[in-house]
């Protein structure tokens, strides 16, 4: 769903757990949190604070 980048929560190299809060991206006038959906390290992020996004956009990378 297209929407705009509100809120990074997260850090290159940041640990994370299955369920941890990523992204807050609006779409359709409501906040939804994008959430990690495996542990792991943040590897890269690829959108700023206020980017608009596509559907299937990569916003980050996991190792």
């Amino acid at each position: 769903m297209p929407g705009v980048v509100l809120e990074i929560l997260v850090a290159p190299d940041a640990t994370v757990l299955k369920g941890d809060p990523l992204i807050v991206l609006e779409a359709m006038k409501m906040e939804n949190i994008l959430r990690a959906t495996h542990d792991g390290v943040v590897k890269n992020i690829f959108v700023l604070k206020g980017d608009k996004v596509e559907k299937n956009k990569i916003l980050i990378s996991f190792i």
